[in-house]
């Protein structure tokens, strides 16, 4: 199938090219103003009862609006907030305010200077609020509302500062804007840069860099076209731009170093673009298939921010691969190659396949394998260790905290928490229905013994359809539970019912709805990918153990970020607040980094499958697979951390989480886990690596989705050519009537030949006899330095011979399973045949060291010389 595809795509590459670009492009044009279209809501659990205590208080009363946003008044110097010309001041900014945005302001809901309300000024008098409803149907309609009329809340000469919702949901966004484009301007010229350093040249570079731009563009078109269909959160901007760049560079890397690779080797262009895609276009698809299964289960969330997130990141990792599969070879087709073109030469030199199997990744491979058990354990106790802080991760809700602490949206909204304890913005609420008189009293009374408050429960509205609305603020919204577990456990009178509702319990019952669903999306995932990967690479070994591997990398990295955003160690440095963690967040950086550590696992795997379908034994395979990916797979690491880096200083903690996150991932398992623990752990399995059920092997091969056997295509001119050159030698006038060959005819003539005479086994007829019997070669052979043999020049970028059939390198090769030793033992070696004692110039012990290390340099039959062969060199000579 892939083979098919890459014949296709290098007959019609202009046409694919044409298709595929105007395509992307088209949905790119599309995509423009997708932030216009995103929503904010999507943090809450759609079937809580939280939910639907709102939905029962909007639906009686209307939007709570009361929290909108809530501008805070600072009085002059030495006056106060009843100074008559300073309040009619602020009276006029409001009234002007509301009067001038007919669509943005639904109303002013009340200020100090308008109702007089004592709570709405603090005990000094110097700071008071006002309360502004914004028009809006919905959250997204509500923010592009406020970002309209946010600059006319100031007011000259005033100390204004704005709080609420809208301003520390809308200062959130803003700071992921910024983070977007800080990684347009920082990574990706920074990864073009790196690119050019792994290639070393311009136009090798720059295709990795056009895929991640395809990839991007296009992926903001889908991910508008379902914002047509389902709210979208505004976090799956910076999320698709993260993926969407990194694993589209990512796959672009891979691609063009195989397809550099194979023209290396002497293949064609055509050969060169379908070998590629039937080995790197094909583990791409694998790998993007696992990706978007392990993003998949995200959707079994309840919570729309998980599944916005999922919808735009599955989005960019299919983009990424459809391109990669397409554009690309499309583009190297037409290069051929010239794909190394404008770079130095000393630096854009690919290297041969023996380099590459020899190099300092083959020779750090061996050196695992030597010391399997000394790698696997220290690493292993390691990353368990790293896993023990996860022990101390809490789970909160956003809010202004996941701000700087010197942001000025944080440092208002905690000035007001302060000085206007009672008029917190995210209150518990009590939503009753059906109660009347003396059941409400009972109702509030008691609720009011509830632990944690900051106030006692104060009407929301008069009574309504039957409905009342209570409110109290919280001494802390993080530390809810104890408060809504109580809340929730009181007896109401029959025919009551009463819900708890308000932002700490939306929180609470998100947290609760992750938690419950997460053994099920652990279950699935896990699931899925050990059916792709075994459909991949044919064993049930190898998902398993990539399963546990990427389980010890995910613990450690999720102890990493436990001890630094939940524990504080480095906030000062990090310019962050410590504390609990979304929940929604947590689940995503499983998803991403489970994903991604299976991308680089189905890389390293590919190459191992491939050189054991060649016929290589298990630790040549490891050796082969990891020497071939050690470099891309680093590489392809370093170029992710890098887009992953420019995350790293957004003023957002959740960014900074998935940031550091990923990039503790990266370097565990591109490091300890990739190039020590796979080799040290393939090595102790052996032949075991590749078992799996014969009925499953049977599935796998008639889907036809194997490891394809890659044979030598090259013309035969491609193939170096060993040539000996003749060897001087003496030789006496023929005379006109030859007589038949003697032994000692043949005695005059063989020490010319040879470093040494040979002497005359028992079993041989006399000198004077002739020769009917073969003549045992002399062993060593010794060839003058001059008369060495010789390698005939091999042509450009060519470098091995010609391999024999797979299936007899396969027939051929040792057998590496301790597993079945242990349930089998292998039978004794037969001893060598015994042959005739030799003697040369060195002793019997190094003749018969020489004659070991010969049969590893000749056939069964080739210790003797024929009359014949010996007759037609001399004739030659």
């Amino acid at each position: 199938m892939f083979a098919t595809w890459g014949r296709l795509v290098y007959r019609l590459r202009f046409a694919v090219i044409g298709a595929m670009v105007g395509l992307m492009l088209a949905l790119g044009a599309y995509g423009l103003g997708l932030e216009n279209n995103l929503s904010q809501s999507g943090w809450d659990d759609p079937g809580s009862e939280s939910v639907a205590a709102a939905k029962l208080a909007d639906g009686t009363f209307g939007r709570d609006t009361v929290a909108d946003v809530i501008p805070v008044y600072t009085a002059p110097e030495g006056k106060t907030v009843d100074d008559p010309a300073f309040g009619a001041k602020i009276t006029k900014s409001l009234d002007e305010l509301a009067a001038n945005n007919p669509d943005e302001i639904l109303k002013i809901n009340a200020s100090y200077w308008s109702t007089k309300i004592a709570l709405m000024a603090d005990a000094s008098k110097e700071h008071a609020f006002a309360s502004v409803a914004i028009k809006g149907d919905n959250d997204t309609e509500v923010a592009g509302n406020f970002k309209k009329v946010r600059d006319q809340f100031y007011i000259d000469g005033v100390d204004v500062q704005l709080t609420g919702l809208q301003p520390v949901t809308g200062t959130l966004n803003d700071t992921m804007a910024n983070d977007v484009h800080r990684m347009e301007i920082l990574a990706i010229p920074a990864v073009g840069v790196l690119l050019f350093f792994i290639f070393g040249g311009v136009v090798a570079a720059a295709l990795p860099l056009i895929v991640g731009g395809l990839t991007i563009i296009a992926a903001n078109g889908v991910v508008k076209l379902i914002t047509h269909l389902t709210e979208v959160n505004a976090f799956v901007v910076p999320v698709v731009s993260l993926i969407g760049l990194g694993l589209a560079i990512d796959y672009g890397l891979f691609m063009v170093s195989r397809f550099r690779e194979e023209i290396a080797e002497g293949y064609s262009t055509g050969d060169a673009v379908r070998r590629t895609v039937m080995t790197a276009g094909r583990t791409v698809i694998f790998s993007a298939t696992m990706i978007v299964a392990s993003l998949g289960g995200l959707l079994i969330f309840p919570q729309g921010f998980l599944k916005s997130v999922a919808y735009g990141a599955i989005a960019a990792v299919i983009l990424a691969a459809v391109i990669s599969v397409t554009v690309l070879p499309a583009i190297l087709a037409i290069l051929g190659r010239r794909v190394d073109a404008l770079g130095l030469k000393f630096m854009r030199k690919t290297k041969t396949t023996d380099e590459i199997e020899n190099s300092v990744w083959g020779r750090l491979t061996q050196w695992v394998m030597k010391h399997p058990l000394k790698v696997t354990i220290p690493i292993v106790i390691g990353l368990l260790l790293l896993t023990i802080p996860i022990s101390n991760i809490k789970f909160g809700g956003i809010n202004e905290t996941y701000l700087p602490p010197d942001n000025p949206t944080r440092v208002a909204q905690g000035e007001f928490n302060e000085l206007f304890p009672n008029s917190r913005s995210e209150p518990v609420k009590l939503v009753l229905d059906g109660a009347q008189g003396a059941e409400i009293t009972q109702i509030v009374k008691e609720a009011n013994g509830a632990p944690g408050l900051v106030e006692k429960f104060t009407i929301n509205n008069p009574t309504k359809d039957g409905v009342t609305v209570f409110k109290a603020g919280l001494v802390d919204r993080n530390d809810s539970e104890a408060t809504i577990d109580y809340l929730r456990a009181m007896d109401v009178p029959d025919g009551v019912t009463m819900l708890v509702g308000g932002t700490p319990a939306i929180e609470q019952d998100s947290i609760a709805a992750l938690l419950d669903n997460l053994p099920l999306m652990i279950t699935m995932v896990v699931l899925l990918t050990t059916l792709l990967m075994f459909l991949a690479f044919g064993s049930l070994v190898l998902p398993i153990k990539a399963v546990l591997m990427t389980a010890l990398g995910l613990g450690a990295t999720l102890g990493i970020l436990t001890w630094i955003f939940i524990d504080g160690n480095g906030a000062g440095l990090l310019n962050f607040t410590p504390g609990p963690i979304m929940s929604p967040v947590l689940v995503l950086i499983m998803a991403i980094i489970y994903g991604l550590s299976t991308d680089y696992e189905v890389f390293l795997l590919s190459r191992m499958v491939e050189a054991r379908a060649q016929g290589a034994s298990t630790t040549e395979s490891v050796r082969v697979g990891t020497a071939h990916t050690g470099r891309i797979i680093s590489a392809a690491a370093l170029i992710l951390i890098v887009v992953t880096g420019a995350f790293a200083f957004s003023e957002l903690v959740m960014m900074k989480y998935i940031a550091y996150g990923m990039i503790a991932a990266l370097v565990i398992d591109a490091t300890l886990i990739r190039m020590f623990l796979v080799p040290a752990t393939m090595k102790l399995l052996g032949d075991d690596c590749w078992w799996a059920p014969a009925w499953m092997k049977r599935i796998q091969e008639k889907l036809g989705l194997g490891e394809p056997v890659l044979e030598d295509e090259r013309m035969p001119s491609d193939v170096p050519v060993i040539v000996t050159p003749p060897m001087p030698v003496p030789v006496e006038p023929r005379p006109a009537n030859p007589v038949p060959l003697t032994r000692a005819a043949v005695e005059q003539v063989l020490p010319a030949r040879t470093a040494a005479p040979t002497a005359i086994a028992e079993h041989e007829a006399p000198l004077s006899e002739p020769l009917t019997e073969p003549i045992p070669r002399a062993h060593p052979p010794v060839v003058a330095p001059e008369q060495a043999p010789r390698r005939a020049p091999a042509p450009p970028q060519s470098s091995r011979v010609a391999p024999a059939p797979a299936q007899a390198e396969r027939d051929s090769r040792p057998i590496e399973s301790w597993l079945a030793e242990l349930k089998v033992p292998r039978p004794p070696q037969a001893a060598p045949p015994m042959t005739a004692p030799m003697q040369t110039n060195g002793s019997d012990e190094s003749a018969d060291a020489d004659e070991d290390q010969g049969r590893h340099r000749h056939s069964a039959g080739s210790p003797t010389v024929s009359v014949s062969e010996l007759l037609a060199r001399h004739q030659e000579d």
